[in-house]
């Protein structure tokens, strides 16, 4: 079982879900932007996350898109070395534990290398509850990273994840609440127990999360600019202060775009105007509209230099 060192470490790219009209997740509609990211770099996807609408997914369709995006990333490696050198983790968040499991067993019969997991989404729960939740994903045999995105799901605490880290499936935390007190906490539980890792996913914290002593970082603008997310994680370990600030002024400056549109339509929209992505988004999500995709073209032209 791997740990939670190699699935955090780095970039994570948490991919958006190419998809066709109506909302079907399509594994062959993803060829396009699977290349272009494993040609600038990429070498870790974490595929249904928020940036890829996995909870408007319907699990039936879980497995055959996890096995069509694994099949064609590990093709891709072994084009380019010889070998599968990349990591597919799979979110798997849900409302309920029973739903959680149909989604997790999809996943790692689809050869997923981890499971992503929040606590439940929907109904407010009890700490032992939420824990309850990830020890019913033991039996899976897949490790598990846990997701604390409280905008969505229940949240993370301090005590839930010193109890997480007590279980030996659950192998890291990835953290978007934004929270750098949290966040230190949850370093120090990766310095006390080996193995166990932290990824940074507030995209205006990815420097202060490297800072902090996070593994790797998670940025939903990767999926249309990963070369400044590499640069950036490259910067930070070569000590370049100047160079890891600045291009973090600019990955936070990249994610104004949500304030064209949030969320994961204003990235499909970049994406197709590239021809790396269908605009085509899970109902009752809507596509950018004309006049949309127009600000998005203007909130983006200085950027262009920095985009796929």
């Amino acid at each position: 079982m791997l740990t939670g060192t190699p699935l955090l470490t780095g970039l994570t790219v948490p991919l958006v879900t190419p998809m066709e009209l109506g909302g079907r997740p399509s594994a062959e509609r993803a060829t396009p932007l699977l290349d272009a990211l494993y040609a600038s770099g990429v070498r870790t996807l974490m595929l249904l996350g928020s940036s890829g609408e996995g909870p408007l997914v319907p699990a039936s369709e879980v497995g055959p898109f996890v096995a069509g995006v694994i099949g064609r990333w590990r093709e891709l490696g072994r084009a380019a070395v010889g070998h599968d050198d990349g990591i597919v983790t799979v979110n798997v968040t849900a409302a309920g534990t029973q739903d959680v499991l149909e989604r997790a067993e999809a996943a790692a019969a689809a050869g997923a290398d981890a499971l992503v997991l929040s606590p439940p989404i929907y109904f407010q729960h009890r700490g032992d509850e939420i824990v309850a939740h990830y020890v019913a994903v033991a039996d899976v045999g897949l490790p598990v990273v846990a997701y604390n995105v409280p905008r969505f799901s229940n949240p993370i605490t301090p005590g839930i994840a010193d109890a997480l880290a007590d279980l030996d499936h659950v192998v890291g935390i990835k953290d978007n609440s934004g929270d750098l007190a949290l966040l230190e906490h949850l370093v120090g539980i990766a310095e006390r127990r080996p193995g166990f890792a932290v990824g940074q996913g507030a995209e205006n914290l990815l420097a202060a999360g490297l800072g902090l002593g996070v593994q790797g970082i998670v940025p939903s603008v990767a999926n249309i600019a990963p070369s400044p997310a590499l640069a950036l994680l490259a910067a930070h370990d070569a000590g370049d202060a100047a160079e890891t600030a600045r291009l973090q002024r600019m990955l936070a400056d990249l994610s104004g775009l949500h304030k064209v549109r949030p969320g994961t339509p204003a990235l499909k929209a970049v994406l197709a105007r590239r021809g790396l992505c269908p605009p085509h988004v899970a109902p009752p999500l809507l596509a950018c509209d004309p006049a949309e995709r127009d600000a998005l073209r203007t909130f983006l032209a200085p950027f262009e230099g920095y985009l796929m």
